[in-house]
């Protein structure tokens, strides 16, 4: 116990958390049994050690780190040391890649009945369904989601500033007024485009190759979260990545043929399916429906997930309009619900606000439609139904 409690100490004391996330703020800290799902990069391991930085001296043993990576725990449940712990005195108990551990669910639930007096937070993978696939953790557990960094997040990093998330409401309402307080303090424009490019993912502040740091963790995304927690057989392996591939490169704008899809990996299009639902839960794409429909139907739409991944997996074909439409959704895709638009907009937006991304800087006069939102980007300002669209990475 003594090696995990000095693991524990060097790593919160060399935590690096430059940015306050929003989710420290919005989960209840007073429940006893708390999930933290969040793919690959975000930041869950660090959220975890600022959190005992933030609540607990350094040398107080009542909070303890630790990973399910560690080979210990090959050989020892969850609920057997959260016991040895909890009897030294541990009150909040905080797990790392808790599905590395068998039977992970049943074990937390033992941890629950047995220890009263014991929070325990945890981190797993968005492939996760904690409550469907879990059914002993209903009722339980509260589960949060921890996303990449916000335009606003990515701007208050780089420039120590500390401006504070805005509701789509808010926005909307005051986008003028809301410019006028940021300009003064930040030029948005400067930093946009490197955010698209490269700031989504918090690992971006490290001294390596970001394109090739990202390309490593989509792999581990397949590799490790969706064919260890969906159980599927290595072999499969290639014809998710391909799919994948595909997706991508064909980029947004055509509505997906499945059947192709299916033809092209050799398999059924009830395959092709289930495989983009788990890459979709990867946090690797955003299915866009319209209003009404849902999974297991087609999707009108398949993007990535974020901008950043259309760099690293296709760069050499990155569409500005796509990109930053994809920046569009993945901005909106927090709270709010996105949908297909009709012929004067692109997106419906909690089945009532229609969206369109346009370029500020295109040429001619654009007939406008006062019934639309028009997200513009090339531009810091707005003006009525028109926004700047970096605004909306304010959202979060």
């Amino acid at each position: 116990m003594e090696a995990f409690f000095r693991t524990h100490r060097y790593l919160v004391e060399h935590v690096n958390a430059p940015v306050r996330r929003t989710l420290m703020d919005e989960i209840d800290w007073n429940d006893r049994m708390i999930g933290i799902k969040g793919t690959r990069g975000v930041g869950k391991t660090t959220f975890l050690l600022q959190y005992a930085k933030d609540h607990f001296d350094i040398l107080d043993k009542q909070c303890l780190y630790i990973n399910m990576n560690n080979f210990y725990f090959q050989g020892l449940g969850i609920a057997d040391f959260a016991g040895s712990f909890y009897r030294r005195g541990g009150r909040v108990l905080l797990i790392d890649q808790v599905f590395k551990q068998p039977l992970w669910s049943s074990e937390l639930r033992r941890c629950y009945d047995l220890y009263p007096n014991l929070k325990i937070v945890f981190t797993g993978s968005s492939v996760m369904r904690l409550k469907d696939e879990n059914p002993e953790l209903n009722g339980i557990v509260k589960s949060y989601n921890l996303r990449g960094f916000s335009f606003r997040e990515f701007v208050n990093l780089l420039t120590g500033n500390n401006f504070h998330p805005y509701t789509l409401e808010e926005i909307l309402r005051d986008h003028q007024r809301i410019v006028k307080q940021i300009l003064p303090k930040v030029s948005p424009n400067r930093y946009f485009q490197d955010y698209i490019h490269h700031g989504f993912y918090p690992f971006f502040q490290e001294h390596r190759n970001y394109s090739e740091n990202l390309l490593k963790t989509m792999n581990m995304m397949t590799e490790v979260d969706i064919l260890l927690i969906k159980q599927i057989e290595l072999k499969y392996l290639t014809k998710i990545k391909k799919l994948f591939y595909q997706i991508a490169e064909a980029g947004p704008r055509k509505t997906p043929n499945v059947s192709k899809l299916a033809q092209d990996i050799e398999t059924s299009r009830a395959t092709v399916m289930n495989y983009i639902k788990y890459l979709t839960d990867a946090r690797l794409l955003n299915l866009i429906y319209p209003v009404g429909q849902d999974f297991p139907k087609k999707p009108a739409k398949i993007m990535l997930h974020n901008s950043n991944l259309m760099y690293a997996i296709y760069p050499i074909s990155v569409d500005k309009q796509d990109a930053m439409e994809t920046f569009f959704v993945n901005s909106l895709w927090k709270d709010h619900k996105v949908n297909t638009g009709g012929r004067d907009h692109s997106f419906l937006v909690d089945e009532k606000l229609k969206f369109r991304i346009i370029d500020a800087k295109t040429p001619g006069k654009m007939r406008l439609a006062p019934d639309v939102i028009y997200a513009r980007y090339n531009t810091e300002i707005g003006i009525g139904n028109q926004i700047p669209l970096w605004l909306l990475g304010f959202l979060y």
